[in-house]
C-alpha cells in the first residue's frame, strides 16, 4: 500500500500559563521533539504546534485549515480539561488564560474540536494525554462513558488527575506511546493500529489507579510503521548481454549468503545497558506479542520473552517487577519441565534475587516465591530463608 501524497500533523498544548509558568509544557514538548512529522503514514506532512494558545477562535481556524489536509490527520491534546465552575458542565481545553470561572469564554469547547474533526475526509486519529480536576472528573467520565468526549472519532490516550505540581517530564503515557511508536511491529504492514500502541502503552506507564483510559474507535491508517519490511521489488529487468566470463562465481564456489533473520535481542539490551529502559520495554513487549500470536502464549519461544522482560526490569531497578517474571518464568518451565529442570531452577533463584532487593514489597511477593520453591526437591532451604527473612521484617500496623 502507497501512502497517500500529504498529511498533518496538529499538536495542541492545552495548559495555562498560571501553572506552567515559564516553562513549555514537558509532554507537549516530548511529542514535538520526537519528530512528528515522521509519525504520520504519508510522504510528507504539515506540523503545527500551538503552545500557550489563546482565545478559542484562533484555535478553531487552526483546526478548520488542518481538517482540510486531504491525507491523514494526527490531533495530539495536551494539557488540562475543565468544566466551568457555574451553570455549565460542556467539556473545555483550557488555553493561556482559562480558569475555572473563565473557560466559558477561554477555553475551547471540547464539541468544537471533534465536530471540526469530523469534517476531515481522510483517516482521522485524536490523541490525548491530559488532566482533569475533581470538579470536572464525573462530567469527562461521563462523557468518555457516552462517546462524546470521542465524538464520533478513533481517540487514544489516558486522563489523570490533576497533581498538586506540575510534573518536570513529560506525561508516562506519552513517553510509553512514543517509545511504542518509533518501534513499530515487524510483522505489520506500513501503518500501526494506535489501538494496539495504546495497549502497549499501558503495559509499560505508570499511572496513577484513578487513570482514565481512553480507546474509541475503529484502526485508522494515520501512523506510519518504522518496523515494516521494504516494498516488494518491482518486475525484473529484461536480460541484457551475458556477463563477462571473470565475473561469474567459479564452479563450487558459493555465492553471498543470505541475511539472517535479524535478531532483536542486542538491540533491546544496547537500549536497556544505555538506560532507554522505556524503549527497550516497548521493543521487548513489541516482539513478544509478535511471538505470541505465532507460537501461542505457552511455547517455549513465548517463555524466553517473560525472561528478556525479567531482566529488563532488574535492569531498570524494578526489582519486584522482576520478581514476578521470573517467578512467571520458573512456574512456565516447572510445568514443562518439572522440578528437575535445571532451567526451571535457574530463574527461580533469579526470582529469589530480586525478591531480595524488593524493599518493601517483600512481603506481598513472599507467599508466591514459598509456593515454588515448596514444588522442588531441594527448595527447602531456600524456602526456610524465605521465612526466616519475614520474621526479620516488622509486620505492617493494622489500621
Amino acid at each position: 500500500m502507497d501512502h497517500p501524497m500529504h498529511g498533518c500533523v496538529l499538536l495542541l498544548d492545552g495548559t495555562p500559563d498560571r501553572r506552567r509558568g515559564t516553562l513549555p509544557n514537558p509532554t507537549a514538548h516530548a511529542v514535538a521533539g520526537a519528530g512528528p512529522r515522521g509519525f504520520l503514514a504519508a510522504r510528507s506532512a504539515d506540523v503545527v504546534q500551538l503552545p500557550a494558545m489563546a482565545g478559542p477562535q484562533s484555535v478553531l481556524a487552526y483546526l478548520r485549515d488542518a481538517a482540510r489536509v486531504p491525507g491523514p490527520l494526527l490531533v495530539w491534546v495536551t494539557g488540562h480539561l475543565m468544566v466551568p465552575a457555574r451553570r455549565s458542565t460542556q467539556l473545555h481545553l483550557a488555553l493561556r488564560e482559562s480558569t475555572p470561572a473563565t473557560v466559558r469564554y477561554t477555553g475551547l469547547p471540547w464539541e468544537w474540536l471533534t465536530g471540526v474533526l469530523r469534517e476531515h475526509a481522510g483517516p482521522t486519529l485524536l490523541m490525548a494525554d491530559v488532566e482533569a480536576d475533581a470538579h470536572t472528573w464525573p462530567h469527562l467520565a461521563a462523557a468518555a462513558g457516552d462517546g462524546r468526549l470521542s465524538g464520533g472519532l478513533t481517540l487514544c490516550g489516558v486522563v489523570t488527575p490533576t497533581p498538586d505540581k506540575p510534573s518536570p517530564e513529560a506525561g508516562p503515557y506519552t513517553r510509553a506511546f512514543l517509545t511504542a511508536l518509533s518501534v513499530g511491529d515487524p510483522q505489520a504492514g506500513p501503518v500501526l493500529d494506535p489501538g494496539r500502541l495504546h495497549q502497549l502503552a499501558l503495559t509499560q506507564a505508570i499511572l496513577p489507579e484513578t487513570a482514565l483510559t481512553l480507546d474509541q474507535g475503529p484502526p485508522v491508517p494515520v501512523l506510519a510503521n518504522p518496523a515494516a519490511p521494504p516494498p516488494a521489488p518491482g518486475p525484473a529487468p529484461a536480460p541484457g548481454p551475458a556477463a563477462p566470463a571473470e565475473t561469474a562465481p567459479a564452479p563450487g564456489v558459493p555465492g553471498p549468503a543470505a541475511p539472517a533473520d535479524d535478531d532483536p535481542l542486542p538491540r533491546i539490551l544496547a537500549a536497556a545497558h544505555a538506560g532507554r529502559h522505556n524503549e527497550a520495554a516497548a521493543m521487548a513487549a513489541a516482539w513478544e506479542q509478535q511471538t505470541l500470536r505465532r507460537h501461542g502464549p505457552h511455547s517455549p519461544e513465548a517463555a524466553l520473552w517473560v525472561e528478556v522482560r525479567a531482566d529488563l526490569a532488574r535492569l531498570a531497578g524494578d526489582h519486584p517487577r522482576a520478581a514476578e517474571l521470573w517467578m512467571s518464568a520458573a512456574s512456565h518451565r516447572l510445568a514443562r519441565g518439572g522440578p528437575t529442570d535445571a532451567e526451571a531452577v535457574a530463574a527461580l533463584r533469579r526470582a529469589h534475587y530480586c525478591w531480595q532487593h524488593s524493599g518493601e514489597h517483600t512481603r506481598r511477593l513472599a507467599p508466591a516465591l514459598l509456593a515454588l520453591w515448596e514444588r522442588f526437591p531441594d527448595g527447602e532451604g531456600a524456602a526456610a530463608a524465605v521465612r526466616a527473612r519475614l520474621e526479620e521484617q516488622p509486620r505492617p500496623a493494622v489500621r
